[in-house]
């Protein structure tokens, strides 16, 4: 089960809304939902919160790039929600780099195998294994997901919650943050 919030910083303290998630696709549009939700180019903070599982907090201030944070990258890389925050750019990862190198080798046609070599995946010999799972670890190290914390971990550090203290954080993660904040009534409402 999900639950999804945003809270919108204003003169008069945090408002909160509650948010349905089904029309985001891209951490772009969450972004978008997030502006749209701002007072006067305030601080926006989007929480979102899988039971048990994991959170994550997106803070967009004006129209500076969204900061990140989400308590357990490998738990969020199962959720479509997860999927959304986990970038390219918060993995570490360069950009559709797997993407370009699949075009790349197609474009040209590699197949491993050098002009005049045989091709081993035609042999009936146990090496065919062996290639086989060196090809699908490589994958597996370029998809890797961390295990645990992942992203900006002083996103709230000036608005009350330390680093340390948000590390700390697991189940009723959302009800502590809120409450760090002063914002803990707005988001009772819509929980």
């Amino acid at each position: 089960m999900y639950f999804a919030a945003l809270l919108a910083r204003t003169e008069d303290g945090w408002e909160a809304s509650d948010t349905e998630l089904d029309d985001v696709e891209t951490l772009s549009d969450l972004t978008d939902l997030a502006r749209e939700a701002s007072v006067d180019e305030d601080t926006v903070l989007v929480f979102i919160e899988q039971e048990d599982a994991w959170f994550g907090v997106i803070r967009v201030d004006g129209e500076e790039d969204p900061r990140i944070y989400i308590s357990d990258a490998s738990a969020a890389a199962r959720s479509s929600y997860g999927e959304i925050l986990l970038t390219d750019e918060l993995l570490g990862r360069e950009p559709e780099a797997e993407d370009s190198i699949a075009a790349l080798e197609e474009l040209v046609g590699l197949d491993g195998t050098e002009d005049g070599e045989p091709d081993h995946t035609t042999d009936n010999n146990n090496d065919t294994d062996l290639d086989d799972n060196d090809d699908d670890d490589d994958g597996l190290d370029a998809d890797a997901v961390p295990t645990g914390p992942l992203g900006d971990t002083g996103v709230l550090a000036d608005l009350g919650l330390p680093e340390k203290e948000l590390l700390m954080l697991r189940t009723d993660a959302l009800v502590e943050i809120a409450d760090a904040l002063g914002a803990a009534e707005v988001l009772e409402t819509v929980r």
